[in-house]
């Protein structure tokens, strides 16, 4: 089922606006709470276990959410987390108004439960994109959601920043509450089709291990998610630790990490932005391959920086450059997946591929603590840049993934015919 063509365009810039308003308000309280624990506490080991929580229900229950997206009314599953979402949000902000402290038990079990939420959101509004624009407009409009959600990355951390320093974090936190309103207001409106209705019964380790055979099928495509998936292991501490880097190791203020931050979400504007004009290449898979050398190169010279003001503002230029890199990978490789699977299969291989791509996430993290309190913050950086240009040079060295796109667009071209 797919929207009437006539009302596409319309349609999908108003899900487009309702996820920006959903996205920045929750990435602004995101942000509030990580400098507020990194402030506080000053703890590698502390941030790599609020990241974890935020990564490992995507890692564990991916696979088993992908056979309900498929199923299961596909505007609730963007409604209901946003209420979740806000719910939380709430619990904390009273917390912090009744006991004048926020308990670090309190934030770390606010942060799973949005974890958990965002857990339903992600595969779905991957798997409707496909049947709300016509398929010859699919990677520009995939592009566009990487423009917005770059564009949410890019003004949450400054706006955040400026935010946590003159209102308590309390009534920070309540702007998740307005963000959920505002954005299923105008979610409302939209047309989101439900894929045809299945009958059979729902057998979830069934149906996840239909995705894993369907992903596995597909060599190419297998291959890339592996390679992916290692990448997110050795890139993830690093990432993880951008606020301990600026104010720890670069002895900069929460202003300069949400700078940094606001930088790298402007460089990723300006990706999304190229992809979502000229983003119908013949080959995608180039650009993606480049994008592993452009994220790899730069983040392992930003852990060989001094340690000082001056190499902080080298790592600002450096984090441009990962920031524009960093579309190509994410926002290609999905549009490549929605083209390679029909819409009653895609939810069930996405929610395989989202678990696999993010699971190395968390095991990496269990050490970057660890790791950065014994041999520095900015080491994760090297050994991350090092990591991901293996990567790519393993992309290179394998024509299955080299070629993946080539043979996907003949693929679709005969079944066009």
């Amino acid at each position: 089922m797919r929207v009437k063509q006539e009302h596409w365009r319309r349609n999908i810039y108003l899900f487009l606006v309702s996820q920006f308003l959903t996205g920045i308000t929750s990435m602004i309280v995101q942000y509030a709470i990580i400098w507020y624990l990194t402030k506080q506490t000053g703890s590698a080991t502390i941030l790599s276990i609020a990241t974890i929580l935020g990564m490992l229900p995507m890692a564990l229950l991916s696979p088993f959410v992908g056979p309900l997206v498929d199923r299961w009314n596909k505007k609730g599953l963007l409604i209901v987390p946003d209420v979740v979402a806000a719910m939380f949000a709430i619990v904390l902000s009273v917390s912090g108004g009744v006991f004048h402290v926020f308990p670090i038990w309190l934030i770390f079990v606010s942060l799973l439960m949005r974890s958990i939420a965002q857990t339903f959101q992600m595969p779905t509004i991957q798997s409707v994109m496909p049947t709300m624009v016509p398929d010859e407009e699919l990677t520009k409009i995939n592009g566009q959601l990487g423009m917005v959600q770059s564009a949410n990355m890019m003004i949450a951390p400054a706006l955040g920043a400026f935010l946590f320093a003159i209102i308590p974090l309390q009534f920070l936190i309540l702007l998740d509450v307005l963000g959920a309103i505002l954005g299923i207001s105008i979610l409302i409106w939209v047309q989101i089709p439900n894929n045809e209705k299945i009958d059979a019964a729902l057998h979830m380790l069934h149906n996840t291990k239909l995705g894993l055979l369907d992903l596995m099928k597909n060599r190419g495509l297998w291959y890339i998610t592996i390679t992916g998936a290692v990448f997110t292991l050795l890139y993830m501490p690093a990432a993880s630790m951008y606020p301990l880097m600026t104010m720890k190791y670069f002895q900069g203020t929460v202003g300069q990490a949400g700078f940094i931050e606001a930088l790298y979400s402007g460089g990723m504007l300006v990706g999304g932005a190229i992809i979502g004009i000229w983003g119908n290449w013949r080959d995608r898979m180039k650009p993606v391959i480049i994008a592993f050398f452009l994220i790899g190169i730069p983040t392992g010279l930003s852990g060989l920086l001094p340690g000082n003001q001056s190499g902080f503002w080298w790592f600002a230029i450096l984090n441009v450059i990962e920031g524009i890199a960093t579309p190509f990978f994410n926002t290609l490789l999905m549009a490549m997946i929605q083209q390679s699977y029909p819409s009653k299969q895609l939810g069930r291989v996405l929610g395989v591929l989202n678990s696999l791509m993010s699971l190395t996430g968390p095991i990496g993290l269990i050490f970057a603590g660890p790791l950065a309190d014994a041999i520095g913050v900015e080491m994760l950086f090297v050994i991350a840049g090092v990591g991901t240009v293996i990567c790519g040079l393993v992309a290179i060295m394998t024509p299955l993934m080299r070629t993946y796109d080539i043979e996907l667009q003949k693929r679709l071209e005969a079944h066009s015919k």
